[in-house]
């Protein structure tokens, strides 16, 4: 590597210091360095009242570790999540287990999570005044806490949610659908724990970090309507049941709104957010002497398109030096969307998720520039439904793939990030990391 091509810290390589930043934004999110200041008094004993803790999401198992490990050991404590599998983190030897956690699928609902969110919706019935109601919603609470409206089965909603993935909608527009077609999502829980407290503590991982979009808001009021459902649905040409549709255009299946009762003395704390985790990897990498800067937290699109948004940026950086100073960082999060192409008869399947598209859109749209560095993950581990968190983009990422007879353009034609950067050996692999502030993107420009 040319000298110019260093970075301030000698003892880590472009892609280990990267990598470092990821695991900064990270540590930044988990649940137990951020659950402790926003966690309410128990109830008063002499009351009568419990403490009942629900939730669902891929940080649910460790928001509930969070929450038993700052809890006083004294005061009463029961509850159930339901998370992603494989998802559970390891308990410390001398923390008693006081919540359940139980797995499901994700991000296309199963039996487990359908027979889970039954439980949760029943734990909440019959509370009284005096109980407090602990909720924890993480992404992927929509899929995991799934109970379809009536009249859809699960697998019709399976399907449903299959198509959304599929098809590039927004995840304020899937989430539209979810809420209005649940029993559960969309502020019904907090209407099945009325008239008990509820107080939700939320890791945000959506744009703009709304409360109503993180897992389907099922204990906050809902914005949306069923016309905003419908008007999703054709947009993206999904069908439904005709005995749902009717009931979407009659607005039966509206959801509690603003101002609604069931929702009077809440409180909602996000303890984690996207743009907590991407300043902390920013100071991070000022602290090894870059400069470092942050174009948003919030970033929508396609994910191979903001690829090519960020090429440019980079390319302007690393040739004119501008409109940012190198050596620099620029990081970047938020949720893009990969819209699943036509297969041709007979060809494979691609696999990946929307950082590895991300880094296929960077990588053809750099075409090698020298010295730039990129890497983009899911800061939950797992990139859409693979083992691979995302993926690193090189000087050499082109040249290295065309040597092995690998055409980006083709794969970029199946959504084949997974089997791109894996035969570069390319892939970030971390495993689950249980917290969850959606995606991030570092570039190194040297």
């Amino acid at each position: 590597m040319p000298a110019t091509h260093t970075i301030p810290r000698p003892d880590l390589e472009p892609g280990a210091f990267l990598e470092h930043l990821y695991n900064v934004a990270v540590l930044r999110a988990l649940p137990l360095h951020n659950t402790a200041a926003y966690l309410p008094a128990p109830p008063d004993p002499a009351s009568g009242g419990r403490t009942i803790v629900l939730g669902a999401g891929k940080a649910a198992g460790s928001m509930a570790q969070a929450v038993e490990t700052w809890w006083p050991v004294n005061a009463p404590l029961q509850g159930l999540v339901v998370t992603r599998y494989h998802h559970i983190p390891p308990r410390a030897p001398d923390l008693k287990q006081r919540i359940e956690v139980v797995e499901a699928s994700h991000p296309v609902p199963d039996a487990a999570g359908m027979a889970a969110a039954q439980r949760i919706l029943a734990m909440a019935r019959g509370l009284t005044k005096n109980d407090l109601v602990l909720c924890l919603i993480s992404g992927g609470a929509s899929a995991l806490l799934t109970l379809p409206t009536v009249g859809l089965t699960l697998e019709q909603k399976q399907n449903v949610n299959l198509a959304l993935l599929d098809s590039g909608a927004s995840i304020s527009d899937m989430n539209c659908v979810r809420k209005h077609l649940s029993r559960i999502k969309g502020g019904r829980l907090a209407a099945a724990c009325f008239p008990a407290r509820v107080v939700t503590l939320a890791i945000s991982d959506v744009p703009g970090d709304d409360p109503g979009i993180i897992g389907s808001g099922p204990t906050v009021p809902d914005v949306t309507t069923c016309a905003d459902a419908l008007a999703v649905l054709r947009r993206y040409r999904i069908d439904l049941p005709a005995e749902v549709l009717d009931a979407l255009r009659k607005n039966d299946l509206e959801t509690p709104k603003p101002g609604d009762a069931v929702f009077m003395g809440h409180a909602v704390h996000l303890i984690a957010t996207p743009q907590q985790s991407l300043e902390a990897a920013a100071a991070a990498a000022r602290a090894a002497g870059l400069n470092a800067y942050l174009l948003s937290d919030a970033m929508e699109g396609e994910s191979r398109e903001v690829g090519k948004v960020h090429a440019a940026l980079a390319r302007a950086v690393a040739l004119r030096g501008q409109p940012f100073t190198r050596p620099c960082v620029i990081l970047s999060g938020g949720e893009t969307t990969v819209t699943i192409r036509p297969r041709t008869p007979g060809a494979a399947k691609g696999r990946g998720g929307r950082a590895g598209e991300f880094c296929m859109g960077l990588a053809q749209a750099l075409q090698g520039q020298p010295g730039v560095y990129a890497l983009a993950a899911d800061t939950d581990g797992i990139d859409g439904v693979e083992d691979n968190a995302g993926a690193h983009v090189l000087p050499d990422t082109l040249q290295r793939a065309n040597a092995l007879g690998m055409k980006i353009d083709q794969y970029l034609d199946r959504n084949d990030a997974y089997g791109y950067f894996s035969a570069l050996g390319d892939l970030v692999v971390t495993g689950p990391t249980h917290t969850n502030v959606n995606d991030f993107r570092a570039i190194l420009v040297l």
